[in-house]
């Protein structure tokens, strides 16, 4: 279970971080070589020729003017979803733990895997807005106006849904996933047999029983009148 959370957090960061989250293809290629670029939600790159560097980037700030809401609704979550996602890896890691060591009472190891499960969720849910989002961008083909140094056109001639937001749709499916058996689990409680239980049945009793058992029935048959006549004949 926290295996499968912990996967998510961390394709969580990987998506935060690609760049490919928007595919621009341009038409002048004077500049943009490839005919191609990548926005992503911290950056956009390109390769050029004509450029000092090959793999040309300009940061994205979300205090830039220029940004659209996706793009800094998108840098605002991320944050949010990794503090989150990270408080449901410790809290779920602290809940195994006392399943293993037994130090704390089942309601206690109840509540760590319910809160464990909820910040999975939370994370997970709140995550694929900002795809959803970019993706309605990319598929009206959503302009931003980016400044003369990006050396992009406001407008490409289309765009494409790029790799990281299906990396990001696979990070929320893990972490609701993760969080759903979380908040599933319920403590097993092994059941302890009952007092006397074992004194019904003396074939099921402590050894010193039985052979108590055994020695007084071998003795009251010797006693027996009629075995004793048995003896006799």
């Amino acid at each position: 279970m926290d295996l499968i959370g912990c996967v998510g957090w961390i394709l969580t960061m990987a998506t935060a971080g690609h760049n490919e989250w928007r595919l621009w293809y341009v038409e002048d290629v004077s500049v943009v070589n490839s005919g191609v670029a990548w926005v992503g939600v911290w950056r956009a790159c390109f390769y050029s020729h004509t450029l000092p560097d090959s793999e040309f980037c300009q940061p994205i700030s979300i205090a830039d003017l220029f940004v659209p809401v996706e793009i800094s609704v998108a840098q605002v979550v991320i944050m949010v979803a990794v503090i989150t996602g990270l408080l449901g890896n410790i809290l779920g890691a602290y809940a195994v733990r006392n399943i293993y060591f037994g130090q704390k009472t089942h309601d206690f190891i109840r509540l760590m895997f319910s809160g464990a499960g909820g910040l999975y969720v939370l994370t997970g849910v709140s995550f694929l807005v900002p795809l959803v989002w970019n993706v309605k961008s990319v598929l009206t083909n959503q302009t931003v106006a980016f400044p003369p140094e990006f050396h992009l056109p406001p407008a490409p001639l289309r765009q494409e849904v790029g790799g990281a937001i299906w990396m990001g749709v696979g990070a929320s499916i893990f972490l609701i996933f993760g969080g759903l058996l979380f908040l599933c689990y319920r403590y097993v409680v092994r059941a302890k047999p009952v007092s006397g239980e074992n004194d019904k049945d003396p074939l099921h009793g402590p050894p010193i029983r039985l052979k108590s058992i055994l020695e007084n029935g071998d003795k009251e048959t010797r006693d027996n009148p009629a075995f004793q006549a048995d003896e006799d004949f």
